[in-house]
């Protein structure tokens, strides 16, 4: 149950952070810009994080979004890919 619980937290964090950062992952994948298998790496890359409370309150804090995700952000990479409209591969 620990597992799963994880699992849905970082899923959120990473929809959370696309929200933030203004990117429509729904769309991405549909324009073919994002694997589906991507996202689902990027959700297991989440869980790898050593600070998701620090991600929350970052994310609290930006309500409004933002152009850059925060330096501890593991798929930021992916982020910035999406932003500039190029497919994102791992």
């Amino acid at each position: 149950m620990t597992q799963n619980l994880t699992i849905k937290r970082h899923t959120e964090l990473v929809d959370r952070m696309a929200d933030t950062l203004g990117i429509d992952l729904e769309e991405a994948v549909f324009a073919g810009k994002l694997d589906p298998n991507t996202l689902c790496d990027a959700v297991l890359r989440c869980t790898g994080c050593t600070d998701p409370e620090g991600c929350t309150k970052w994310l609290d804090a930006c309500q409004n979004g933002t152009k850059h995700p925060p330096v501890m952000c593991r798929n930021s990479d992916m982020f910035h890919s999406l932003q500039d409209g190029r497919r994102f591969e791992r």
